[in-house]
């Protein structure tokens, strides 16, 4: 029975979320977003501190309405549905009490607190004190407005996804139906074709075969864009795995006369991994190398055991130590190099990122080492390039074969 693993998906959303937790850390008042039930979701460090010295619950099990304000939610809803766009409530604290300015947020169906610091006898200068607050509130309104672009963007990329999902579904059968005609009028099957027949339509087949691969690069980014990636973990061969990948690029490989030179190391261990998802990667590698090989070059795919050293900083290391450890490799290294134009260094970290292409001239969406890259971080692999212009591109896969 195969396993399966949950990873979430290193998209965007959790890169704008670090984002909105920048910007509440840069406000000096402590920060809350709560659900409508009072589940707290969001909080800025200030907030943390605060409730903490205080003796309030962790954040993590904090109710707004029963630990923080004391007060039934319908009362503060019952007080935005009447037409108020803030509530105010007092909040006993050991050295004074603090106010809490809330806040409802329609579109999330979310609360936003502020709270402001604790007012003791000793009061601040009135004036200062206007300024303050001022100064307080024209941050909060900049807040709002970064949070509300950041939900209106979090739409629209989910749109976004969510188009690509379903054209991508509709093109997938009538493209798989073309290709299958395509293979059976060159067959012979239909009847017997001329040499220019025959070449229109291998050509036309080629062309179709680039529209399935696209296809099929829109829904594995989509499905990668959900959020959730499913492993299917099982004990498979990775010399299997990519000996009947290599036998499907043979003819691709061929048609642009580019030599596809294969090592594959006969001690590579059984491990579990992805069988599909993890052809999908080294496919997407190929497909990168013979894309910018010119004719009459070629590429090399070595698949080998590795000894991947991954220390804490600091730990010591002596010359015994390394010895010992490498004769026991705990890793499979796939590495697909080819002789093109090669990458610059600066953009060594870009060519992974999605719809990024570094040759304009050259074909697809930018979408294949994107992919790969999502596809073997969530195998907790490693992928990287090493590249030099006019000296080719080294991509290289390390795929641990530990449990996951």
């Amino acid at each position: 029975m195969s396993k399966e693993v949950v990873a979430e998906s290193p998209s965007g959303a959790s890169v704008a979320l670090e984002i909105v937790h920048s910007v509440l850390d840069s406000l000096e008042n402590p920060i809350l977003i709560a659900e409508r039930a009072g589940r707290v979701i969001l909080s800025n460090t200030q907030a943390q501190q605060s409730l903490s010295a205080e003796n309030f619950p962790d954040i993590g099990r904090l109710n707004l309405f029963t630990h923080l304000l004391n007060v039934d939610p319908k009362v503060i809803f019952g007080q935005f549905e009447s037409g108020e766009r803030e509530v105010s409530l007092q909040i006993g604290f050991q050295n004074g009490k603090a106010q809490a300015r809330v806040q409802w947020l329609p579109e999330p169906d979310w609360l936003f607190v502020q709270l402001d610091a604790p007012v003791t006898e000793s009061a601040v200068d009135p004036s200062e004190q206007h300024t303050v607050q001022g100064l307080l509130q024209e941050r909060e309104i900049t807040y709002r407005n970064l949070l509300a672009a950041y939900l209106r963007l979090q739409e629209v990329n989910r749109q976004k996804t969510v188009f690509l999902a379903s054209a991508a579904h509709e093109l997938k059968t009538p493209l798989a139906v073309i290709k299958g005609y395509y293979d059976l009028l060159l067959s012979g099957s239909l009847g017997k074709l001329g040499d220019k027949q025959r070449e229109i339509l291998q050509e036309s087949k080629e062309s179709c075969e680039r529209l399935v691969r696209l296809v099929s690069m829109f829904l594995n980014y989509s499905a990668l864009e959900s959020g959730k990636l499913v492993l299917h973990l099982n004990d498979n061969d990775l010399r299997d795995c990519i000996s009947e990948l290599i036998g499907r690029w043979q003819e691709a490989f061929q048609r642009k006369k580019v030599h596809l030179d294969v090592r594959i190391d006969p001690g590579l261990p059984m491990f579990r991994f992805d069988y599909q998802k993890v052809q999908q990667a080294v496919a997407n590698l190929l497909d990168n190398a013979l894309k910018h090989t010119p004719t009459g070059s070629s590429v090399n795919l070595v698949a080998e055991p590795h000894f991947w050293e991954r220390r804490a900083s600091g730990e010591p290391q002596t010359q015994e130590r390394r010895i010992q450890i490498l004769r026991q490799p705990n890793s499979a290294r796939v590495s697909v190099t080819d002789t093109g134009r090669g990458i610059s260094s600066e953009h060594h970290q870009e060519i992974f990122e999605d719809f990024v292409r570094v040759d304009r001239t050259s074909s697809g969406m930018g979408l294949g080492l994107a992919i790969a890259k999502r596809l073997v971080q969530a195998h907790r692999g490693k992928i990287w390039v090493d590249s030099e212009l006019g000296r080719g591109a080294k991509f290289t896969i390390l795929l641990p074969v530990e449990r996951i």
